[in-house]
């Protein structure tokens, strides 16, 4: 693990065949308008070009760094790897096919320290707003908006909470509490698992990410999706069929207002 260090924002983005985008993900990292942080490239035994992209980068940018799997484990793998190398005070997520705009970490950064200072000293998980864009990256004009506070038991009703918009102060959320289960919806039941031990957490109404999706994408993975939160319900939150189905309701009906 490496020696936390004040005000360093650790940037995590889990990498598997992604040579198509990662050049473009990288890119947006080093545009950022706050300069203090690392790229944790964790590559999840790539087959295509996507190591080769990350050490180019790399050998020009101490910044941007290459950690490697020794065998493929998976998306929460690949960031709880980061994590455990992560030296930064900060835990940002990055999907390989998602963009950050400039001002992302340092809209996220001051807000999250402006709650601290004036509202909630145990402020340690904030999230923000989303478009969706196409597979170039172009925004579709669909954006998500988020609420300004969220607990857990709303959070069970509305997963809006983005994995590429998230930022955690491991100030006051324990690494134990950021690793991630190795289930479907991994990130889902990471932020469920934040809020129900550490209270609230604050949403920025504010579009500076975009997450890519494809028709395909959107048309096959209904009923997995729907599987998926049924089986956290369930299995990981442990909760009765009857309040499965009163949450999962209010799930469905959110998410088919975000992709409308």
């Amino acid at each position: 693990m490496g020696e936390k260090r004040p005000g360093i924002v650790s940037i995590i983005v889990p990498v598997y065949n992604a040579e198509q985008f990662i050049r473009q993900t990288i890119d947006c990292v080093q545009a950022q308008t706050y300069t203090d942080w690392e790229l944790l490239l964790v590559d999840d035994c790539s087959c295509d070009k996507s190591r080769e992209y990350i050490q180019e980068k790399s050998s020009t940018d101490k910044r941007v760094k290459l950690v490697s799997l020794e065998k493929n484990g998976g998306a929460a793998e690949a960031r709880n790897r980061g994590v455990k190398q992560a030296c930064g005070q900060y835990i940002c997520y990055l999907d390989a096919d998602d963009i950050w705009l400039p001002d992302k970490l340092t809209v996220e950064l001051q807000y999250l320290r402006n709650i601290q200072r004036t509202e909630d000293t145990s402020a340690g998980f904030v999230f923000m707003g989303y478009e969706f864009a196409d597979a170039s990256g172009k925004g579709l004009g669909k954006v998500v908006h988020v609420p300004r506070r969220i607990t857990y038991q709303q959070a069970l009703k509305n997963t809006t909470i983005f994995t590429s918009t998230v930022m955690i102060d491991r100030d006051k959320i324990p690494d134990e509490d950021i690793y991630m289960p190795h289930i479907a919806s991994e990130d889902t039941a990471t932020w469920w698992q934040i809020l129900k031990r550490h209270g609230v957490g604050y949403g920025i109404d504010q579009n500076l990410v975009k997450y890519r999706r494809s028709v395909d994408t959107l048309s096959s993975n209904k009923l997995t999706a729907v599987k998926r939160i049924w089986n956290l319900y369930r299995k990981q939150e442990m909760l009765s069929f009857v309040k499965s189905v009163y949450y999962m309701f209010f799930w469905a009906f959110r998410a088919v207002l975000r992709r409308i």
